[in-house]
């Protein structure tokens, strides 16, 4: 079995997520203590406790389900002997996910990782005034038709690709008026369904270079090494090693589309044939199985999933 490891992205968080891994693992504990701590905020209440609101705020999602999945992460290594290094071909991680999969892979410390995250939430609610930009979902359309579809949608606005997430879905991003255009114009393009989502922003489009502008600003005094093992990154979908690379993937990921659909299938074309996601949620394990069917696929988020990931690959 080769193995990769993934990481979800925002949309995963729930609240009470970590909890459990917290109240089991002296590990968990200690990483959401260090989260507080390096963001002087007790995010760990609110991803335990809520409210469901103030958990969704782009600021605190963020580095909220990092903290769950590097919790993970690290009972598996600390408690269970599960080392990343010996056990994973690539990690990966979907948007913000990426950041975790950096941090769990060595390439960033935890405190900086919090940090950034903290900053990217900040930034890219900030980049687009609320109710100004959108998202919308287009099932039953590939890549390529989705984004004819968001090239008609445009006009003179902005309406990008930003997430390839799997086959027949595809999530645009732009100005609120050129999305609602794509959502009305879907099914002449052949889609068989398509829904506006309840995002406060719109990622991974044009619209979010200011924020790109703040995270190059806050990633150029960032301390970046070079992951344990090869980060397949959403910007090119392909292996990244050179702290620098990483550094600049990071920085156009803001504004530029998440290829998830295809960093799956270059991880299974290298001979993964085994995912888990390290986190909160089961987005990931879902996608990877409508991408290939041929892989396996895992979450790793409760203790009961940490226990039954552990025992799974100790015998890997």
């Amino acid at each position: 079995m080769t193995i990769a490891y993934t990481f979800p992205g925002q949309g995963s968080q729930q609240v009470g997520m970590g909890a459990e891994l917290a109240q089991s693992f002296e590990s968990a504990r200690r990483v959401f203590e260090e989260i507080d701590e390096a963001l002087g905020q007790n995010l760990s209440q609110i991803a335990w406790e809520g409210p469901e609101d103030t958990l969704t705020l782009t600021e605190n999602a963020q580095p909220a389900l990092m903290a769950v999945s590097l919790a993970a992460a690290r009972v598996l290594e600390n408690e269970k002997g599960i080392s990343l290094k010996d056990t994973a071909r690539f990690v990966a991680g979907h948007s913000l996910g990426e950041y975790s999969a950096l941090a769990a892979s060595g390439a960033l410390s935890i405190a900086d990782t919090a940090r950034l995250l903290k900053i990217r939430g900040q930034s890219m609610q900030a980049a687009v005034p609320v109710g100004e930009g959108a998202m919308a979902a287009l099932l039953g359309l590939d890549l390529a038709e989705a984004q004819n579809l968001a090239e008609a949608a445009a006009e003179s606005d902005v309406c990008q690709a930003a997430n390839d997430n799997a086959p027949g879905q595809v999530v645009v991003s732009g100005s609120k008026a050129a999305v609602e255009r794509a959502v009305e114009l879907a099914p002449e393009f052949g889609a068989r369904r398509a829904v506006l989502l309840p995002v406060s922003a719109p990622f991974h489009c044009a619209l979010m270079q200011p924020a790109a502008d703040a995270m190059a600003e806050a990633l150029a005094d960032v301390e970046i090494k070079s992951p344990a093992v090869p980060l397949i990154a959403n910007v090119v979908a392909g292996e990244v090693t050179d702290p620098e690379d990483i550094r600049a993937r990071l920085v156009e990921q803001v504004t530029g589309a998440v290829r998830w659909r295809e960093s799956v299938l270059y991880m299974a074309g290298a001979g993964v044939t085994a995912l888990y996601e390290i986190g909160a949620g089961r987005v990931l394990t879902g996608l990877a199985r409508r991408i290939e069917r041929s892989l396996e696929a895992s979450s790793v988020g409760t203790p009961d999933e940490v226990e039954a990931a552990a025992e799974k690959l100790k015998t890997a």
